[in-house]
C-alpha cells in the first residue's frame, strides 16, 4: 500500500450535518499516478490537496463506483456530509451533481475561498480538524439546512430499514410517488430507489462479512438471489464481492 487513509469525527456541534473530516496522503513517491478507488456510500464530499489548497472539489452522490488518478505525491484533506445534508445547505439541487466532481468555487465560493486562504501544508490533522469544526459551526449558525420533515421521514425510515423498504409502497402514506423522487432527486441527487440500494450495500461492507460466508448469507440483506446480489455489488464496489473479499483492505477506503 503506498497511501495511508483516516478519518476524525468533527466537533459534536456538527454530528447531524457532517460525517468526518478525512486524509488520504502518499507514503512514499511511486513511478506510476495512484489510483484513488472509491465505493459508493451515499455521502457527498468536499476534498482539497493540502499543498495546493487555491484548487478544491465537490463531489456529488455516486450510485457507482468510481476511480481516479490522483498523482504520484499527494494529501488530500476532505470533509464527508452526511447523505442529504450538503444541498440545503449549500442550497444546490443534488441532482446537478450526481455522479460528478466539481470545482468547489462553483458550488459555494465562500468555502472555497476559506480554503483557500487558510489551509498549508505544514498544517497538522488535529489543526485542519480544529479550523474546519470553526469555520462550520460559523456557517450553520446561519444556515441550519433544514430538511422537509416529509423527505427526513422518509429518509430516516430507509436508514432505520438498512435499504430493505418497497420504497414507493412502504412510504406511500407520507409522499406520493412524484413527491418521493423530486425529494430525493433534490436531497440526495438520485431517486429513493437508488439511495436504498447503497444503503443496504454500506451495511452489508459494515457487517463484517467474510469470503467464506457472504455467498450464504447475502438473503440477509434483502437481496432476492445470487445474480441480483453480484450485479449490484459489482456496480457499487467495482470488483465482484469474492474479488472484494479478497482485496477488502486494498479497495475500501470510504465506508460509513
Amino acid at each position: 500500500m503506498n497511501a495511508a487513509y483516516r478519518e476524525i469525527y468533527p466537533d459534536e456541534k456538527l454530528h447531524d450535518q457532517i460525517y468526518c473530516y478525512w486524509e488520504l496522503s502518499s507514503l512514499k513517491s511511486v513511478e506510476t499516478e495512484f489510483i484513488y478507488r472509491v465505493v459508493a456510500d451515499g455521502c457527498n464530499d468536499i476534498f482539497f490537496q493540502l499543498d495546493d489548497p487555491n484548487e478544491s472539489f465537490a463531489a456529488g452522490f455516486y450510485n457507482r463506483y468510481t476511480e481516479f488518478s490522483i498523482g504520484k505525491e499527494f494529501r488530500y484533506i476532505g470533509i464527508r456530509f452526511l447523505p442529504g445534508m450538503f444541498a440545503p445547505l449549500f442550497s444546490i439541487d443534488a441532482k446537478d451533481l450526481i455522479n460528478r466532481t466539481e470545482k468547489l468555487e462553483n458550488v459555494t465560493k465562500t468555502v472555497s475561498l476559506y480554503i483557500r486562504d487558510s489551509f498549508s501544508s505544514k498544517d497538522t490533522f488535529p489543526e485542519i480538524k480544529a479550523k474546519l469544526d470553526s469555520f462550520f459551526i460559523r456557517l450553520l449558525s446561519r444556515n441550519s439546512a433544514i430538511l422537509d420533515s416529509r423527505f427526513s421521514y422518509a429518509f430516516r425510515r430507509i436508514i432505520t430499514h438498512s435499504g430493505n423498504l418497497r420504497i414507493e409502497k412502504d412510504l406511500q402514506n407520507y409522499l406520493s410517488s412524484r413527491q418521493l423522487r423530486r425529494y430525493f432527486e433534490l436531497y440526495i441527487g438520485d431517486t429513493g430507489k437508488t439511495f436504498s440500494k447503497v444503503i443496504r450495500f454500506q451495511q452489508l461492507l459494515n457487517a463484517g462479512l467474510s469470503k467464506q460466508n457472504i455467498g450464504t448469507l447475502f438473503h440477509d440483506f434483502g437481496y432476492y438471489d445470487q445474480a441480483h446480489f453480484i450485479r449490484d455489488f459489482t456496480r457499487l464496489y467495482g470488483v465482484t464481492p469474492g474479488k472484494a473479499f479478497d482485496q477488502i483492505d486494498k479497495y475500501a477506503f470510504n465506508k460509513i
